[in-house]
């Protein structure tokens, strides 16, 4: 058999990133990782513990205020969700629109064609004046053309993710949704905010150590798909409020001086014992840090709900 006619290498998608991510110094790994399927499955978990706050805080407010939020988003909208997921906290916002309106649009934007598949079904059942049209995408890489959709269009980045993107990502990617938006069009857009050390170290270390597992299966997801040799029992979980960048940071840490052979990489990467992979930050605003980053991304604040004890922020912000 010749060069020419040999079978192509098949290699996982993350092997460019997790060999980038090793070889730096700091090492680091994308937070992306984290989602395969039983990562999914263990973030779900996350959320329903008794220490995490950001997602039973958030659809209380949204049981509590929805109808506000759509009412000032405006008459005849197109929901468009980036991040969609399952849509489950999304359902409170289609019920008070739909009271509203006697039909509406709802394009769900996510990167798992499965999550949507199951909004789907559940939407389609629950909501039958409600039109449904998934989109498969990476959003954070390249948003779909939200212009060609008819209506008054708003956009909801639900949850805190906006916080897990670096400021300057943060910045970019709220341009591209504000540059496929017209004017009179809004985002709904979630905000954890900056409170107390001790709510936000133990809500990223919780007491069942799911969060930990959450983060190891980023290790075992690269011993699968890449042939590593990681033993997860050998990296701790860390997981700190770094009060200067205002931003909850998890690493995994090495408990010993190790080295890890990656088969499809064909190398090993030396750890000395303390050493850490840098796997997240999960950034925390104030309406100061939130109105400055709606502003030089070219959206106006023009309204925000937080909660009773001031833990979470929905913006609106108008084109």
């Amino acid at each position: 058999m010749t060069a020419a006619n040999k079978p192509a290498v098949l290699v996982s998608p993350i092997a460019e990133e997790v060999l980038r991510g090793l070889s730096a110094h700091p090492r680091r790994l994308p937070p992306k990782l984290f989602y395969d399927a039983m990562g999914s499955r263990l973030f779900d978990q996350i959320t329903e513990t008794e220490e995490y706050y950001p997602t039973r805080t958030e659809r209380a407010m949204l049981r509590e205020s929805a109808g506000e939020m759509v009412r000032q988003a405006g008459k005849n909208l197109t929901l468009i969700e980036l991040g969609a997921g399952s849509a489950s906290k999304t359902q409170l916002l289609i019920q008070a629109l739909l009271r509203r309106q006697l039909r509406a649009e709802f394009y769900p934007v996510d990167v798992s064609s499965s999550a949507l598949q199951g909004a789907l079904t559940s939407l389609n059942g629950h909501f039958p004046r409600l039109r449904v049209s998934p989109i498969v995408a990476d959003y954070t890489h390249r948003l779909p053309d939200l212009s060609s959709l008819a209506g008054r269009k708003l956009v909801l980045f639900l949850g805190s993710t906006i916080g897990n993107f670096e400021p300057e990502e943060a910045e970019a990617f709220l341009k591209n949704v504000r540059q496929s938006l017209a004017p009179g069009d809004a985002l709904l857009i979630g905000f954890d905010l900056i409170k107390d050390a001790n709510v936000l170290n133990a809500a990223y270390n919780d007491a069942q150590g799911v969060t930990a597992r959450f983060n190891k299966n980023m290790l075992i997801r690269i011993n699968r798909e890449l042939g590593g040799s990681f033993d997860v029992d050998a990296f701790e979980h860390v997981a700190f409020w770094n009060k200067k960048k205002s931003r909850i940071e998890m690493h995994l840490e090495s408990v010993y001086e190790q080295t890890v052979w990656v088969q499809d990489l064909g190398r090993g990467f030396h750890f000395e014992q303390g050493e850490r992979i840098h796997t997240e930050n999960s950034y925390k605003f104030n309406m100061s840090s939130i109105e400055r980053l709606l502003r030089r991304a070219g959206f106006k604040l023009e309204k925000s709900w937080t909660d009773p004890k001031g833990w979470f922020c929905e913006a609106l912000a108008r084109v």
